[in-house]
């Protein structure tokens, strides 16, 4: 069951010239990351804040966040990490693209990274989690599981990356059960846990009982609908989302659809001090970066054949012979 997780070393499109000031090393090498959002998610951004604790545990170097909120903030804080000697500085969501474009202009010495970002510089690198290929399975196990045979997906702000697992998550449920009805909604807030409740329970009424969600701090908000249709006599299930949120929510979450954003952070600032950073970067089940886990508390809803047919399908992913839906959001991006 565990080989849901992918197998195989990190990421796959980061060995091919240098990017930036890559030469400080230890103690002379600053590394900041900037998040939209509270570190306290569980979810996103707290996968983030591990992978900056990961590089400075690893890799012996100062390191420093910040938490932004407004397109003036993001500005101000990349040119304060720059003027203050920050070399390398990981910007965590597509939100953060134009600032951080106009940011390696200014300061062409200082590495830019921006996850689920959408157009690469000389100093500026997308970094591209392939979550969709982790949420198609959690898709599958959603459409195999459902009583109702309606299941729904919440999420925060529809970009591309967003949108992108969610079409996913419906294609892997179509795989599993065809006449599978797929609600969504977009709340518009990535923190807004009275929206994203709400736009839950709406979907529990239509008779969803396999909720996924694409939010930060909102998915609270999510698994308190579930949990609350629970104690009232529903079956209904959620799914995790971004990071492992099984123990997030035990009682109601099936499994999780996860990235290892600290494992791939610290290939990305490896791979900035050894000169080999390139963007953009892609990195999905394959590489290991994402994958599929199912809750362990509740592994006795899943049966043998549904475990063996999930692993075959990450297997099929990771070895290239299955095709998952895709959202391009790089610039110049053409590939299904």
């Amino acid at each position: 069951m565990n080989r849901i997780l992918a197998t195989a070393s990190v990421v796959s499109a980061m060995a091919l010239g240098s990017c930036g000031n890559s030469e400080g090393t230890g103690a002379d090498t600053s590394v900041a990351l900037l998040t939209a959002g509270p570190v306290s998610d569980a979810g996103w951004h707290a996968g983030a804040y591990d992978g900056l604790q990961r590089i400075g545990d690893s890799l012996g170097v100062a390191i420093s966040h910040q938490q932004t909120r407004t397109a003036a903030e993001f500005d101000d804080a990349f040119s304060s990490y720059a003027e203050s000697g920050y070399d390398l500085i990981f910007a965590h969501g597509f939100e953060y693209q134009d600032a951080a474009t106009r940011a390696g202009e200014r300061y062409p010495d200082v590495t830019f990274v921006v996850s689920a970002g959408s157009r690469p510089g000389p100093n500026v690198v997308p970094l591209i989690f392939r979550l969709e290929e982790a949420s198609y399975l959690a898709g599958m196990a959603a459409g195999a599981l459902t009583a109702t045979g309606i299941i729904g997906m919440v999420g925060g702000v529809e970009i591309p990356s967003a949108k992108g697992t969610f079409v996913a998550f419906e294609a892997g449920a179509k795989a599993t059960n065809p006449g599978v009805t797929v609600l969504e909604t977009f709340t518009g807030n990535w923190e807004d846990v009275s929206a994203a409740k709400e736009a839950a329970v709406a979907q529990l009424r239509r008779g969803a009982d396999v909720l996924i969600h694409n939010v930060d701090a909102a998915s609270f908000g999510v698994f308190q609908a579930v949990r609350e249709a629970r104690q009232g006599g529903s079956s209904v299930w959620a799914m995790g989302m971004n990071n492992d949120q099984n123990d997030v929510a035990p009682d109601v979450v099936l499994g999780s659809a996860v990235i290892d954003i600290p494992g791939v952070f610290l290939k990305v600032a490896r791979a900035w001090q050894a000169a080999t950073l390139e963007g953009p970067l892609y990195t999905g089940l394959a590489a290991g970066a994402v994958s599929f886990v199912p809750n362990p508390a509740l592994l006795e809803r899943y049966s043998p054949e549904l475990l063996r047919r999930l692993q075959g399908a990450a297997d099929s992913i990771a070895g290239g012979t299955l095709d998952v839906p895709r959202v391009p959001f790089v610039e110049g991006e053409t590939t299904p």
